[in-house]
């Protein structure tokens, strides 16, 4: 019998920014209520894809944790664990690396992107990151994965390689199906043609969820919009004040139409400062409990390797029938 089980991973950046909260981790506070099998974990593997000090890691890896804790990510209702205290998602990402083919990989556009960024050279990490996603999901044997619009295509190699995989050593893995969010892409505050970003050069660009409302208040006022002064939702022809009324909508729960409604009448100007001000409601307890948790280290540390434990028990049995099937026992 297939055990209906979610699987997701964010990588530790340090404190998420608005876009992840709103276009992930919502999503998994919710998804928690709902599915009796649900696994998060802090991506520490993959975030070796871009260079990072290992004293930065560390505390990434920590302040990850204390933000989704404190967004209401429940250890009781999900296993939260990091991904490297579980080596078998590394050990099964060789074996799936073995039936994936390099054309398959080079094609994928975060490929092409990120090797841009690192002078075009890129790592081998970089190039196969997208087989270890599959690992980290089939591992599980997780039938559903909450994605963005940018990871639908890891998503659907991950498919693939159950598929392949089944077809060649016999009926093993469920097929896992994507959860797409339903928020609209927040993007760049400055810059609303791309998706906003922990990476962005330009400070004003992006929200923190730890952000001081005077932080929030004044990236909401440098927000790029147009020249026209009303508010209107029309993401081709006036992206800026579009993306505004998502993040509005996306914080209080409203509907596009709903935010449109209460907005008439206010210039841009003014509306910068109500999206701002429902920001800053949203987040404030967030906030207050983010630096209550970033007191306790070891609590933190605690909750990650209890979720490795629970984790691990679950993914030994299924690795040790993958061993037996490929032939390594």
């Amino acid at each position: 019998m297939v055990v209906d089980r979610i699987f997701s991973g964010i990588q530790p950046t340090g404190t998420p920014h608005l876009g992840n909260y709103l276009g992930a981790i919502q999503n998994w506070v919710n998804l928690q209520e709902e599915c009796s099998s649900v696994l998060y974990s802090i991506m520490d593997m993959h975030s070796l894809t871009m260079p990072k000090e290992p004293a930065v890691l560390r505390q990434n890896i920590l302040d990850t944790t204390a933000a989704i804790l404190a967004c209401g990510i429940d250890p009781k209702k999900c296993f939260l664990f990091r991904q490297s205290l579980v080596p078998e998602h590394a050990e099964l990402a060789w074996i799936l690396g073995c039936l994936t083919n390099m054309p398959r990989l080079l094609r994928l556009p975060q490929w092409k992107m990120k090797r841009a960024s690192q002078n075009n050279e890129g790592t081998v990490g970089l190039l196969t990151y997208p087989v270890l996603q599959a690992a980290d999901i089939l591992l599980y044997k997780s039938t559903r994965v909450p994605v963005g619009e940018d990871q639908v295509l890891h998503l659907e190699l991950a498919q693939d390689i159950a598929q392949h995989f089944n077809k060649k050593y016999g009926e093993f893995f469920p097929v896992p199906k994507a959860i797409l969010s339903t928020t609209k892409k927040i993007k760049s505050l400055r810059d609303p043609a791309v998706k906003m970003s922990k990476s962005d050069p330009q400070k004003l660009a992006t929200v923190n969820i730890a952000d001081s409302p005077d932080d929030i208040v004044l990236k909401f006022r440098k927000a790029v919009t147009d020249f026209t002064s009303e508010v209107t939702y029309d993401p081709a022809a006036r992206p800026g004040v579009s993306n505004l009324v998502s993040i509005h909508a996306a914080v209080t729960g409203l509907s596009i139409e709903e935010v449109l409604q209460q907005s008439v009448g206010l210039d841009t100007a003014h509306y910068k400062m109500v999206v701002a001000e429902s920001v800053i409601q949203k987040f404030a307890p967030i906030r207050n409990e983010i630096k209550k948790l970033q007191e306790d280290k070891s609590h933190l540390m605690k909750v990650l390797e209890d979720g490795a434990v629970k984790a691990k028990e679950l993914a030994a049995p299924i690795y040790q029938e993958i061993r037996r099937l490929v032939g390594f026992q």
